[in-house]
């Protein structure tokens, strides 16, 4: 059957790194602690206000929220607040060595367990001590790339022992609504795609919720001349956490009658070339967060 469509993956998945810089509380099993992490919590690492790095209240405080902005902008979403149950912590301390401080910092999980610690860059004494707002900012800027590498690994130990997670399984995805299409479009389109998608590397689940992907179509179709019309396919795929990590979009000219009333071939022919490329977003998100 003559392929219609031209397939274009957009420009390599955009896939965030916070998908893969933080970690994520799942766990094999952990016992007692699993019922209390059977529902992780919100990916987000909580920072709270130090009290044993040699800084005051107010300069403590600032110094958190000045991380956690940092943190951000490398892609690991933070939060400056105090400790909280079954969240992963940042917590910092810092030393006197001469005329300097080091920070350290010590990412602590849900269950307690110290995962790993980072030295931060030495920082001028007398503007740590107080709480210079710019050597704060500095510091917090300076210290966050390689804390960023820390919980990247960090996070890969915790996937790679737990059996639940994408390095251990086959990942889930649910095929959401396909709108916008002319006569049967929504429907075949959707139909032909639930059978295309599932492989090996891919299974459909029916429950978004226990989904690890989605992936939604929008079909846009617009007269070209000549009796033909452009029809546009996007595909949008998202993780779990409704992030959008990658598109596919077909396009071919076509006569009306070959999509009204009835895609057919047509539709068969779409969801055949579709399946390859979402396939190949997931493929491609799953290997960034390793």
């Amino acid at each position: 059957m003559k392929k219609l469509f031209i397939l274009t993956p957009l420009l390599a998945p955009l896939v965030l790194a916070a998908c893969g810089t933080l970690p994520e509380p799942f766990y094999g099993n952990p016992g007692r602690e699993g019922a209390m992490l059977a529902t992780p919590p919100a990916p987000v690492l909580i920072i709270p206000p130090p009290g044993r790095a040699l800084l005051g209240d107010d300069a403590a405080k600032r110094y958190a929220d000045d991380l956690a902005t940092a943190l951000l902008k490398q892609d690991v979403p933070s939060l400056a607040a105090p400790a909280a149950k079954n969240q992963w912590t940042l917590e910092i301390t810092a030393k006197l060595a001469g005329n300097n401080v080091l920070p350290a910092y010590t990412v602590i999980g849900p269950d307690h367990h110290r995962y790993g610690t980072d030295n931060g860059a030495p920082v001028p004494a007398t503007g740590w001590a107080n709480g210079d707002p710019a050597t704060l900012q500095q510091a917090a800027d300076t210290d966050a790339a390689p804390l960023e590498k820390t919980l990247a690994a960090i996070n890969a130990r915790v996937q790679q022992s737990n059996p639940n997670s994408l390095e251990n399984r086959t990942p889930r995805l649910f095929l959401g609504p396909v709108t916008g299409a002319p006569g049967d479009g929504d429907h075949a389109l959707a139909l032909d795609l639930s059978r295309d998608l599932p492989s090996p590397d891919l299974t459909l689940t029916p429950n978004p919720k226990h989904a690890d992907f989605a992936v939604t179509g929008q079909v846009k179709a617009s007269p070209v001349g000549k009796g033909q019309i452009l029809v546009e396919l996007d595909w949008t795929i998202t993780d779990s956490n409704h992030r959008k990590i990658g598109q596919v979009t077909q396009l071919h000219q076509l006569a009306p009658t070959d999509i009204t009333p009835y895609w057919g071939d047509v539709a068969a022919a779409a969801a055949t070339e579709a399946a390859h490329g979402i396939q190949q977003v997931v493929t491609n998100a799953i290997l960034k967060r390793k």
